[in-house]
């Protein structure tokens, strides 16, 4: 569908086609679960006892909250999602849902999460929610994303909060672990969405978004992604000689960022032909089992911990 075919079937009434799938589909459902995941290790790794309902009204708002975010990144992103492969097949480019009902929804469900968990737990972690919706749609989505090729690397701020809001609603303020865990989420981001625009430029091109391989080319992206991969290996395994996380999160943090870094070395190194397209396509990949496996550990010794303590 052309953009001036969505424009046009924007102003022009019908009836929603819309099905529960659709407004699923609003809400990014992949990057919510990681956003889930990742306050879920906020939450548990926060010190002192945290009552189950406040810990499943927690997540409930920080995923809506995700969600909302996403339902409204898709309504302002409308005209750039129907030119991109990877987007054109999302609900509003395909005309069964319309901007104004996605917009709609994405308000709705910003205000609900938003003052759910001020009230329910507290307004400190639901300012911080308020301000990575925020963060996400306006500083990200509406200005970065369109004007500069650093889009990904401020914008990543957004992705990279969850865990605080999370220990903000567990212990009503703020610590160095969080913090710690924002600090990798945030450099993790750049060389994760820079691997994938080596393989998508074609289509980021196209929709005229300013991404670094569009903008600067992709032998400086191979080098922008090996610097931030060593920059975030360094980061991440620091929590453990700090004395902030356990050796078997250290031990984690070493091999896989090793093998994390290896494969950032080989996509500099391999610059053209399709090994340099599948080595970033294995960059990309493996960057999500890194971040995933690092926050399983720090939760798997979390919940040993707590077992521990009771048993004795």
């Amino acid at each position: 569908m052309s953009i001036v075919d969505q424009h046009t079937l924007e102003l022009t009434p019908h009836i929603s086609e819309a099905g529960v799938k659709d407004y699923i589909a609003l809400l990014k459902p992949r990057v919510m679960s990681l956003v889930i995941f990742t306050a879920m290790v906020g939450l548990v790794i926060a010190p002192g006892p945290l009552h189950p309902v406040i810990a499943i009204t927690s997540l409930l708002c920080i995923a809506v909250g995700a969600g909302a975010s996403g339902a409204l990144n898709m309504w302002y992103d409308r005209d750039i999602d129907a030119v991109m492969s990877r987007t054109m097949g999302r609900p509003i480019p395909q005309g069964r849902v319309t901007a104004p009902e996605a917009l709609a929804f994405g308000m709705t469900l910003s205000f609900f999460s938003v003052v759910t968990l001020g009230i329910l737990v507290n307004w400190l972690a639901g300012g911080l929610l308020a301000f990575t919706i925020f963060f996400y749609v306006v500083v990200y989505t509406m200005w970065l994303k369109r004007s500069t090729a650093q889009n990904i690397v401020i914008g990543g701020a957004a992705g990279a909060l969850p865990p605080v809001v999370a220990w903000a609603a567990a212990t009503g303020s703020l610590a160095v672990e969080p913090l710690l865990l924002f600090l990798i989420i945030f450099l993790w981001t750049p060389p994760h969405f820079w691997a994938l625009a080596l393989f998508r430029s074609d289509d980021y091109a196209r929709a005229n978004v300013p991404m670094l391989p569009v903008v600067a080319g992709p032998d400086v992206t191979r080098l922008q992604i090996l610097l931030y991969t060593v920059v975030l290996v360094v980061v991440a395994v620091a929590p453990w000689p700090l004395g902030y996380f356990d050796a078997a999160y250290g031990m984690v943090a070493l091999t896989l960022g090793g093998w994390m870094l290896w494969l950032a070395l080989a996509v500099y190194r391999v610059r053209s032909g399709p090994d340099a397209l599948r080595g970033a396509r294995r960059l990309f990949a493996f960057s999500i089992v890194y971040l995933f496996a690092l926050f399983a550990t720090l939760l798997a010794e979390a919940v040993a911990s707590a077992a521990a303590r009771m048993i004795w």
